[in-house]
């Protein structure tokens, strides 16, 4: 197990020596000072808490100050852990994306992207009704929710309108196409949640297919 903090930076594609068009994604994906060793995870794995993305140090409050300081590393923006299992990791070193190869498959999780407040149609993709037999204003309505008499009430998850979007989202087995040391980036193979600039986390995949 091993895993990384990362920034979505966007999509672009690469061509293969056949000259097939590789969709990519690009994360800028560490450099993660690692500022504590957190108590022994799942399944025996150890969890560390790193930071990624600078920032000003005006835009710390006094305690995470503190905190930044006793590890002595710069302070970030952002502050999560992590689980690696292969090699101990010391306090004040970074995890960098060299510790990825090329070719092996990644789990990438994000928040997708909000939509707000969506019909049944988009949400859900419902098909809609018929715009003829006198239809008005029913083409993208939700339809019957329920019955009147019994048993009149409408039933707890049923596909409605509402938020869409902005949930924790986990795309599995994508394969890293390239690796780019100098610049610590990463494309790869296909979309991952999120917007431009939204943070990411990507682990090592255990699925073998």
């Amino acid at each position: 197990m091993k895993e990384i903090l990362g920034k979505k930076i966007g999509m672009t594609r690469l061509f293969s020596e056949t000259g097939e068009a590789i969709p990519v994604t690009v994360i800028e994906a560490g450099p993660c000072p690692v500022l504590a060793k957190m108590p022994q995870g799942k399944r025996g794995k150890t969890a560390y808490q790193v930071g990624f993305g600078a920032t000003r140090a005006k835009l710390v409050n006094k305690p995470r100050a503190g905190h930044f300081a006793k590890a002595k590393v710069e302070p970030t923006k952002n502050l999560r852990s992590i689980l690696f299992d292969e090699s101990e990791l010391e306090i004040g070193s970074a995890v960098k994306v060299d510790v990825f190869k090329e070719g092996e498959k990644v789990d990438v999780t994000g928040v997708s992207r909000g939509l707000g407040f969506q019909g049944v149609m988009k949400r859900h993709n419902f098909a809609g009704a018929n715009t003829t037999h006198g239809q008005s204003d029913r083409w993208r309505a939700p339809g019957s929710v329920g019955s009147s008499s019994y048993p009149s009430r409408v039933f707890k998850g049923m596909r409605m309108a509402g938020k869409m979007g902005k949930d924790t989202r986990t795309v599995l087995n994508l394969k890293i196409v390239k690796i780019i040391g100098e610049q610590n980036l990463m494309l790869v193979d296909g979309p991952i949640p999120g917007h431009r600039g939204a943070l990411v986390k990507v682990r090592l995949s255990n699925r073998k297919k």
